[in-house]
């Protein structure tokens, strides 16, 4: 009897710790199936689950269900909470939220520094949300120094992405030199991309407006040129380092 106590305990120790691992995942992948069919609160109670295993998916569904007040009374403070537990984590759009947490006051004191910080951890990460509010920051000086040519850098990282606001700024920028040499021909590539991922409305004609204003500073060769490449231009993934 004695020989086969042991390894049973120990096999039963094992495959509870293995049952104890997997329910995070599976009490996310049900907050996720219900939040799909609309039932906010039943989410709520299985991203919760996730959440207080230290799931960082489910941490950052959690605190943004706290943020929206889907399935659960709104409340700032406690979406900051669970974002922050994710953001420590490593999770980049914990991150980027907690950032924006921090530059609106939202659930946490207001400290433009403090969201600076935050974003760079996730602009670091590849997402262009977050490069494109740091960006803004390095372009206004809110939270780090004003600095056009760090502006540019991570306007440029998230143009790159496919984010159309980002090649929207990159390429006013590229008509007046702010943080990199001024250039109509890159002015007016941006601008065109930019045009072709926005929506019809104010905002486009602005774009398409400011893009023919850069192309009659062209000569018919460069127009030429910069028309095919803004025409191949595709979207690239940026790889995380």
């Amino acid at each position: 009897m004695k020989k086969i106590l042991l390894p049973t305990i120990i096999l039963l120790f094992l495959f509870s710790g293995m049952a104890f691992a997997d329910t995070a995942s599976v009490a996310f992948e049900k907050g996720g199936e219900a939040y799909r069919n609309g039932d906010y609160t039943m989410a709520a109670e299985w991203f919760r689950k996730s959440a207080e295993q230290g799931d960082a998916n489910g941490q950052l569904m959690l605190g943004a269900l706290y943020y929206s007040g889907e399935g659960t009374p709104q409340n700032y403070a406690e979406a900051a909470k669970w974002y922050r537990k994710a953001a420590e984590q490593g999770n980049a759009a914990a991150q980027v939220s907690l950032g924006a947490m921090y530059q609106l006051g939202k659930g946490v004191p207001k400290n433009s520094a403090e969201a600076a910080r935050w974003y760079r951890k996730s602009a670091e990460q590849g997402d262009a949300d977050a490069q494109v509010m740091l960006g803004a920051m390095y372009q206004l000086g809110d939270g780090v120094p004003q600095n056009y040519a760090e502006a540019a850098k991570w306007f440029r990282k998230a143009a790159e992405q496919g984010d159309a606001r980002a090649q929207n700024v990159l390429g006013r920028m590229y008509v007046i030199g702010a943080g990199v040499p001024q250039s109509y021909k890159h002015a007016y590539i941006w601008l065109s991309i930019a045009a072709s991922n926005y929506e019809p409305g104010n905002q486009r004609e602005k774009i398409i407006e400011k893009r023919d204003e850069a192309a009659k500073k062209l000569s018919s060769k460069q127009l030429e040129e910069a028309q095919k490449i803004a025409s191949e231009w595709r979207p690239k993934t940026e790889v995380n380092k």
